[in-house]
């Protein structure tokens, strides 16, 4: 087979993949995505003109102590008297930051360790997987106590922690894809043909698994900003940083329950629950839009339903 004849073969399913990563017609045919999408993207803008849109600095003191929500205050004031919907402009950047590249992080390990592990298999692929099954098995609370004692607490820190957590998952699912890719019939002629392995990965490999690359990085996104929290809520964070984990953190230590102050808690653990549900929906429906088995399993809980049952003669 010669290569352009190779390249005619691999060129339905490269324009398939693009087909299916196209934007507009993807959030079009799933509501629950379009209304994801529009609520991070009102985050990111937050997040990106936080300091043109918030009324107050981030540590200006405008008030009293747990001063109650008004109309100069709309969501109060802190344990310091500062505005509250102002560090929540200024945290939603830390903590998106946080969490995206804390996924990237993930992904590029994980992906990385997938897409050798798969590809090559044998010795290579058992030395990975024995690595990966210790990852997996390390408690992560403990991991984070022990990295953050180490390294510091810093935003970098922060995110190589998530990245330290969340790859183990990312590689152990592109290596199962990557083994069920490396046994079509336009790898086997690439192969047969000579192409390097680089080559191969490269051309034919990554771009069959970009599709659920891409959705699973989405949910981790999700994760990486509920563990960005959860980190900041233990003070294993950046002190210096206003993340919505550290102003969660920040207001149970102040006694802000005690002081009947739940304007300190809720505004940023509604904005938490908020960007993690919005990008649990848009990477559910990319998952189940890029995925084609997802499409036709039967035992997917959004598509499942009962046949009726055959209409029987009447043995009378």
């Amino acid at each position: 087979m010669s290569p352009q004849e190779l390249a005619e073969a691999v060129v339905p399913a490269t324009r398939e993949t693009r087909r299916r990563l196209r934007l507009w017609p993807f959030l079009k045919g799933h509501p629950q995505a379009l209304v994801g999408a529009v609520i991070l993207i009102a985050f990111v803008l937050v997040a990106v003109f936080g300091p043109w849109l918030a009324p107050y600095g981030e540590k200006e003191q405008v008030g009293p102590l747990f001063g109650t929500p008004s109309g100069a205050h709309p969501l109060g004031l802190d344990d310091g008297g500062i505005d509250i919907l102002s560090l929540l402009i200024y945290g939603a950047r830390i903590t998106l930051i946080a969490g995206l590249c804390g996924a990237l992080v993930a992904m590029l390990v994980g992906g990385t360790i997938g897409i050798v592990s798969g590809y090559f298999g044998g010795r290579i692929d058992n030395l990975l997987m024995r690595i990966t099954d210790y990852f997996l098995v390390l408690p992560d609370l403990v991991l984070l106590i022990v990295v953050a004692s180490i390294w510091g607490r810093s935003l970098r820190n922060v995110i190589i922690i998530i990245g330290l957590v969340y790859w183990t998952f990312m590689a152990r699912l592109i290596r199962a894809q990557v083994k069920v890719v490396r046994e079509r019939a336009y790898v086997k002629r690439a192969q047969a043909l000579g192409a390097s392995h680089a080559r191969i990965i490269l051309r034919h490999v990554i771009p069959q698994i970009a599709p659920l690359l891409l959705a699973q990085t989405v949910l981790m996104v999700a994760l990486a900003i509920f563990l960005e929290t959860a980190i900041s809520f233990l003070g294993l964070g950046d002190p210096s940083l206003p993340s919505w984990g550290k102003m969660i953190e920040t207001a149970f230590d102040r006694g802000a329950i005690s002081y009947g102050a739940w304007w300190a808690i809720a505004p940023p653990g509604i904005a938490v629950a908020l960007v993690i549900m919005a990008f649990n929906m848009v990477g559910t429906a990319a998952e189940d839009s890029l995925n084609p088995r997802l499409k036709v399993s039967h035992l997917v809980r959004r598509h499942f339903r009962l046949r009726p049952l055959p209409d029987r003669e009447d043995p009378r």
